[in-house]
C-alpha cells in the first residue's frame, strides 16, 4: 500500500484518523470501526501502547487492518520497549508484512500506565530511531551490517504547533526530518493563528516537508476544561467560550470548522477521534462541502 506516499508526493490534501489496537486479542470491533473510515481517509494511525498500556502489538494491529479493512495505516514506533536489536527485528517484520508508513515517537513513561513499575529502554532517542530506520531503507543495520533486503518506509514524526518555545520546536523538528523523517503529524491545534504561526516558523526554518495538523474533537463542556489543562496544548479563550454557550456537539463543530478553515492553507489534517468514527465523518464532510464551495 503506497497511495499515502504518492498523495503526499503530489502534493494532495491528506486526512489521517488515528485508532487504539484492542486491550484483548479480538481485533474485530477495531477493524469495524476502521473499515467505516475506508474511502473517507487516506490512512489509520495505529498506536503503540498508548498511555504505556498493554494493548495489542501496533504492527499486528496494523496488518489486521490492512488485511480485513483495506485500510492503509501508519504504525507508531516508539523508543521505550525496545532496544536497538528488538526494534529492527520488528521493523523488519512490519516490511515484511507490508505495513511501510511509520510514525517515530518516543513513548509515552512506563510509570504512566498500568504497569509502573516497568523498566523503559530507551536506548534511542527520537531522531536515532528515524536514522535507523533511514539505514533500514538503505539496506544496512544500526550497526552498519548488510541486509539481505532493504525496507521502504515512509517515515513521520511529531510536533507540537502550541508549544510554549517555536524555535525550540521548530531545531528538533529540523533535527528529525535531517536524520530522515519525510512527513510531520503534530499534537491537536485549535485556532488557525496557532496553525500559521507553525507555518511561518517552517517556512522560516527552510523546512519543506508537509505538515499533517492534529485535530481534537472537543466532545463536551467537561472534556474541554481537561484538556486545555494538558500542558503544551494551547485552547484560545473565544474557543472554549464558544464550546461553554454553544449546544450540545458545538464542540465537535467548532473543529470541522477548523478543518473546512485549514483545507487549502495546510498539506492534511490527523484527526484524534477518541474511539468515535462519527466524529471523523462529521469533519470529512465539513472538507467536502469546502471543496464543492470551491
Amino acid at each position: 500500500m503506497k497511495g499515502l506516499r504518492k498523495k503526499l508526493a503530489a502534493g494532495g490534501f491528506v486526512i489521517t484518523a488515528e485508532v487504539d489496537p484492542p486491550r484483548g486479542a479480538d481485533a474485530g470491533a477495531m477493524i469495524q470501526k476502521v473499515s467505516a473510515l475506508a474511502g473517507r481517509v487516506d490512512a489509520v494511525n495505529v498506536t503503540d501502547c498508548p498511555m504505556a498500556n498493554v494493548r495489542m502489538n501496533a504492527i499486528a494491529a496494523a496488518h489486521l487492518i490492512q488485511q480485513a479493512a483495506g485500510v492503509e495505516t501508519i504504525v507508531h514506533v516508539t523508543c521505550r520497549d525496545r532496544n536497538v536489536i528488538g526494534l529492527q527485528a520488528d521493523l523488519l517484520g512490519a516490511a515484511g508484512l507490508g505495513v511501510d508508513n511509520l510514525l517515530v515517537l518516543t513513548g509515552d513513561p512506563p510509570d504512566r500506565g498500568n504497569h509502573p513499575d516497568a523498566r523503559g529502554v530507551f536506548e534511542v532517542d527520537t531522531p536515532a530511531l528515524v536514522r535507523m530506520v533511514a539505514g533500514l531503507n538503505a539496506g544496512v543495520t544500526y550497526a552498519g551490517t548488510a541486509l539481505e533486503t532493504p525496507t521502504d518506509f515512509t517515515v513521520a514524526v511529531a510536533a507540537n504547533p502550541g508549544s510554549g518555545d517555536l524555535d525550540r520546536e521548530m531545531n528538533r523538528l529540523a533535527e528529525k526530518v535531517a536524520a530522515g523523517a519525510s512527513f510531520v503529524q503534530t499534537q491537536p491545534v485549535f485556532d488557525l493563528e496557532t496553525v500559521e504561526a507553525f507555518e511561518a516558523k517552517r517556512r522560516q526554518a527552510g523546512l519543506d516537508v508537509p505538515v499533517l495538523y492534529g485535530l481534537l474533537p472537543l466532545k463536551s463542556r467537561e472534556f474541554a476544561r481537561r484538556v486545555a489543562q494538558i500542558p503544551g496544548i494551547r485552547i484560545p479563550d473565544a474557543v472554549l467560550r464558544r464550546v461553554e454557550e454553544g449546544p450540545e456537539g458545538e464542540g465537535l463543530r467548532v473543529i470541522a470548522d477548523l478543518a473546512a478553515a485549514l483545507y487549502g492553507r495546510v498539506r492534511g489534517i490527523h484527526i484524534f477521534p477518541m474511539g468515535s468514527v462519527q466524529s471523523v465523518s462529521v469533519i470529512v464532510d465539513a472538507l467536502a462541502e469546502k471543496r464543492a464551495v470551491g
